[in-house]
C-alpha cells in the first residue's frame, strides 16, 4: 500500500529539515510505524521554507516551499503541495489536521479517482463550535474525505455536531501518537530519578489552569492520612501557577517535605522518572492526546488521571488505574487512596503490557493500515 502523509504546518524556527523532523516525533513515528506494519512506499509531503528531499528509516520526506505562511489559513490551498502528492499516486493520502479543508478539496481534484483521502484530528473537538468559517468551508470540502481519524468517540461527536463530518461519513478511532519510551529496571530508575515514597506519585505537565496542579496538590493532601508514606514529585516546563503551588505547599504542614518541585527535566531523562513512579497524576480539563500520560503508561506508571475522553481511551476506561472528576480534589484524593492501597507491582506490569499491546507505535501502525484498507475497500465499492 502506497501512503502519502501531508503536513501543512511547519515551525518557522527551524532552518534545518533534520532538526524539524527531530521535533516532529509524531509525524516520523507514525510514518515509521506504517513501514514496520508493511506499507510501502511511505512518503511525507511537508511544507517548509525550502524545497528538498531526504530519506530516513525507509520514509521519504519531500519538503515543499510554496511561499505561504508556516500555519496556513483554512481557506488556503497550496498547489505545490497538491502537485507533490499527486505525483506520488498514493493509495491513501493522509492529511494531518482538520484545519485545512481547502487543501483537502484541492487534493481530491488532482489525485487519481482510486486514491482515498483520510484526515486526522490532532486537537480534540472543543473549539470547532466557535469556528464558523471553518465549519462552512468543511461543508464544501467534506465530500472529498473518505474517512476521518480521531483519538476518542467524544471528539467525533463534536465535529459531527458542527457539520464538519456528514451523518453517514466514516470516522475511525486510532491513537494519534505514541512513544518509544520503555520501562527501565526499577532500582536504577529510582537511583537516577531520586523518586521515593510509598507510593511515589509523579506529575509531568505544565503548571497552568488546564492541567490544574492546585487541585492535584489538594487531592494529594487529602490522601495523606491514608497514605502516610506517599510523596509527590512535580516536573514541569511552563510555570504560570508555580507561585500558587509553592504557596500552597509552604502553608501546609502536611505537604511540606512531601512535595518535590523539580522543574524542567530533559526529555531523554524522563523514562527514569516514569519507571520509578508508582502512580502518575495530572488534572487536565481538556487534552487532544495526552503525551505525558502515554509516556508514563509505556513505562508502567499507574494512571490516576481525570475522566476526560482521551484519558478514558488511554486507560481502557479507567481499568488500568483510576479516573477522577476534573477540578474535584476530593475525588482526586479518593483515586490516589484507591490505587495506593492496591497491589502496585501487579498494576505497573498490567499497564506496561497493555500499552505495548494496544498503544505502542507497532500497534498504532497496524491499526492505521487496517483503517486505510477499509477506507480503500469502501472507496472501490
Amino acid at each position: 500500500m502506497k501512503v502519502a502523509q501531508v503536513n501543512c504546518v511547519f515551525d518557522n524556527g527551524f532552518t534545518d529539515p533534520e532538526a524539524l523532523l527531530e521535533r516532529y516525533t509524531t509525524l516520523t513515528g507514525w510514518s515509521e510505524a506504517l513501514v514496520a506494519a508493511g506499507a510501502a512506499p511511505v512518503t511525507v509531503v511537508q511544507r517548509f521554507h525550502r524545497s528538498l528531499r531526504l530519506t530516513k528509516h525507509d520514509v521519504e520526506y519531500i519538503f515543499v516551499e510554496d511561499g505561504g505562511p508556516c500555519h496556513p489559513s483554512p481557506w488556503r490551498a497550496s498547489r505545490a503541495v497538491a502537485r507533490a502528492v499527486a505525483a506520488l499516486s498514493p493509495d491513501v493520502a493522509h492529511v494531518n489536521g482538520l484545519e485545512f479543508p481547502m487543501q483537502v478539496r484541492q487534493l481530491r481534484s488532482v489525485l487519481p479517482p482510486a486514491s482515498a483521502i483520510v484526515v486526522q484530528n490532532h486537537a480534540g473537538g472543543g473549539g470547532v463550535g466557535r469556528a464558523p468559517a471553518l465549519r462552512i468551508l468543511w461543508r464544501a470540502a467534506r465530500r472529498s474525505v473518505d474517512g476521518f481519524l480521531f483519538a476518542a468517540e467524544e471528539h467525533v461527536h463534536a465535529w459531527r455536531r458542527a457539520g464538519v463530518i456528514a451523518p453517514r461519513q466514516p470516522a475511525y478511532l486510532v491513537m494519534e501518537a505514541s512513544t518509544t519510551f520503555q520501562p527501565l529496571p526499577r532500582a536504577s530508575a529510582v537511583q537516577a530519578s531520586g523518586l521515593t515514597g510509598m507510593p511515589a506519585v509523579l506529575w509531568v505537565g505544565r503548571l497552568d489552569a488546564n492541567k490544574d496542579p492546585l487541585t492535584v496538590v489538594d487531592g494529594f493532601e487529602r490522601a495523606l492520612p491514608a497514605l502516610p508514606g506517599a510523596s509527590l514529585t512535580m516536573i514541569f516546563g511552563t510555570d504560570e501557577l508555580l507561585p500558587d503551588v509553592r504557596h500552597r505547599i509552604e502553608t501546609s504542614s502536611a505537604l511540606r517535605g512531601r512535595v518535590r518541585l523539580v522543574g524542567e527535566v530533559p526529555h531523554a531523562q524522563l523514562p527514569a522518572f516514569y519507571s520509578a513512579a508508582d502512580l502518575f497524576i495530572v488534572g487536565s480539563h481538556r487534552e487532544g492526546s495526552g503525551y505525558a500520560l502515554m509516556e508514563a503508561c509505556a513505562c508502567g506508571a499507574v494512571p490516576a488521571v481525570t475522566d476526560i475522553p482521551t484519558f478514558r481511551l488511554l486507560t481502557a476506561d479507567g481499568s488500568l488505574g483510576a479516573l477522577w472528576t476534573a477540578g474535584d480534589a476530593i475525588d482526586c484524593g479518593r483515586a490516589l487512596v484507591q490505587l495506593g492501597q492496591s497491589d502496585l507491582a501487579a498494576r505497573r506490569a498490567q499497564v506496561a503490557d497493555h500499552f505495548a499491546r494496544t498503544l505502542s507505535w507497532p500497534a498504532v501502525g497496524r491499526r492505521a493500515l487496517d483503517i486505510y484498507a477499509e477506507v480503500l475497500k469502501k472507496r472501490g465499492a
